[in-house]
């Protein structure tokens, strides 16, 4: 995974009027954790927008003016309610012998068959929750749809992954296929569609007695 430097500069005073002037000289207040005791420290604003105004997922190399460095990931943002500014940022420090959970981005590969056939491609999840230690997180997670027909459903445990453990649900359905009014439907997809109405019948069935 790619990660981001930031530099900052430690604090000494955590005090509401401290942080209050360092927000008016473009600084954010920002705290790691996973440490005995947390730390605090200041950054430029600026220095954050590669991380925050993304849509991919970072790790996050943070220097500090004594030398000292620190691997970690963000774990929490607070924006201001009106302006928007970012005004704190929480950190959780990584260490390579330890799993860590992170949002990472999906890339959906391939254009479906049922999509070809007039159906509407629905994707609910644009990031899934992933578990692994740092060094084995992936930058995206691509997801080849290229073999999903219109009733087609494509479930979490159908991807696999040595490096990485999903977070998720069972029945978690990461994408599906709908149909549409303009939809043709071949063999294959007719086959699939009655499928599933034949399980969901039998589930209802079931339900019933």
């Amino acid at each position: 995974m790619k990660s981001i430097s930031i530099n900052g500069s430690q604090r000494e005073s955590v005090g509401k009027k401290a942080t209050k002037a360092l927000r008016n000289a473009g600084q954010v207040p920002c705290v790691i954790y996973g440490r005995d005791k947390a730390l605090h420290f200041s950054a430029p604003e600026l220095a954050f927008s590669k991380l925050v105004y993304t849509p991919n997922a970072h790790t996050v190399v943070i220097t500090l003016d004594n030398g000292e460095e620190y691997n970690a990931v963000m774990q929490d943002i607070q924006f201001h309610p009106v302006t928007d500014r970012i005004i704190h940022v929480d950190f959780y420090q990584i260490f390579e012998d330890k799993e860590i959970t992170m949002e990472i981005p999906v890339s959906f590969v391939g254009v479906s068959k049922g999509v070809r056939n007039g159906g509407n491609l629905r994707t609910p999840y644009r990031k899934l929750r992933v578990k692994a230690i740092p060094s084995l997180l992936p930058d995206t997670i691509e997801i080849d749809i290229t073999h999903l027909g219109i009733g087609s459903k494509l479930y979490i445990t159908e991807l696999e992954s040595k490096d990485y453990k999903f977070l998720h649900p069972d029945n978690t359905v990461v994408c599906q296929v709908r149909r549409s009014r303009l939809a043709v439907v071949d063999a294959d997809d007719d086959e699939e569609e009655e499928d599933e109405e034949a399980t969901e019948g039998e589930d209802t069935a079931a339900a019933q007695e």
